[in-house]
């Protein structure tokens, strides 16, 4: 039964950890002035980073959490069957918000 219950806190945060960054993706963006110019080319060209990097840390931890459900020992009664389901809704969810601009 303790089993149950952690894996249910274990999906269920991960959920809502997937859930809480995809809307703050979603939130309005303000944009912000470089406070000072560049002064060399250098610094003119620094690293790109990802479109979405929340996003691709909640499909990691979904795709962990899809993971550790499909390791876990027993059926419990087709609910582990039901919450990979979810977790692979919410992994097709999060790819369509990786394809946003």
């Amino acid at each position: 039964m303790k089993k149950i219950g952690l894996l249910t806190l274990l999906i269920m945060g991960t959920l809502l950890f997937a859930l809480a960054f995809t809307a703050a993706a979603a939130g309005p963006r303000a944009s912000v002035a470089p406070a000072v110019a560049p002064t060399s080319p250098a610094a003119v060209a620094p690293t790109p980073m990802p479109p979405h990097p929340r996003v691709e840390h909640a499909l990691e931890a979904l795709r962990s959490a899809r993971d550790h459900m499909a390791h876990a020992e027993g059926e419990f009664h087709g609910h582990r069957d039901r919450a990979i389901e979810h977790i692979d809704q919410a992994i097709h969810e999060a790819e369509i918000c990786m394809n946003e601009p």
